[in-house]
């Protein structure tokens, strides 16, 4: 793949985060949700990546910060309305990621008719590890993904679990929205996702390639 930044820190420079919600079917359940019939996907900012070595801050409007492991699809090359059959040939890689979730906003705003944004999109809200090269990865269907707090496992699945496929999801969204280099999207969480306490320890990988670690902060009030 020609490219003139080093797709390696995609996060430095990558545009759009695209989440993609309930896909794996016991993660709706224990959400109380019904299972989709196409992709239910939201947006964070480029802002909410954050890397290792530093923290994950829970806002100082959030008391139940959860916790949500995900596969991620990094873009290689700019994808618009593409036909599933040519998707994976717009994928680069794959990165472990965390959608971080202020789960008592998320419950408001689904009662109140409100947006995501405040529950799924502040800063910190996307821990992202290394770039793994698609080389690397003979079947991103095929990966067991995991984490645990403070040395606990709180969830384990294998991505064999989607109830949409990568290329599915990037026929889908790049349907609606263009796809552009450097875009990362989050393809679900498993089920097991859990509360969160200040000076939390985070450790979660992806079985055989990586693993990352984070500490969880509080932001102690509004600035």
């Amino acid at each position: 793949m020609a490219s003139s930044k080093p797709i390696g820190k995609f996060w430095e420079w990558g545009k759009n985060i695209f989440c993609v919600g309930r896909n794996y079917a016991a993660h709706a359940k224990e959400m109380k949700n019904a299972l989709p019939t196409e992709p239910l996907f939201f947006l964070k900012p480029s802002s909410a990546y954050v890397r290792e070595g530093s923290p994950i801050l829970q806002p100082y409007y959030c008391e139940k910060l959860h916790h949500e492991v995900e596969l991620g699809v990094v873009i290689g090359k700019r994808a618009q309305a593409v036909p599933q059959e040519a998707a994976m040939g717009h994928v680069a890689g794959y990165a472990l990621c965390l959608d971080m979730t202020a789960r008592d906003v998320q419950e408001k705003c689904k009662k109140e008719g409100l947006p995501w944004t405040l529950a799924k999109g502040f800063s910190t809200s996307c821990p992202v590890s290394d770039f793994v090269p698609k080389e690397k990865v003979p079947d991103p269907h095929q990966l067991k993904i995991w984490l645990k707090v403070n040395g606990e496992l709180r969830q384990e699945a294998n991505t064999s679990g989607m109830i949409f496929t990568i290329p599915y999801i990037i026929s889908y969204i790049s349907g609606i929205v263009a796809l552009e280099e450097g875009d990362v999207i989050l393809t679900g969480s498993p089920e097991g996702v859990s509360a969160l306490r200040e000076k939390d320890e985070i450790e979660a990988g992806i079985e055989g390639l990586l693993r990352m670690h984070f500490r969880v902060a509080r932001q102690k009030s509004r600035p």
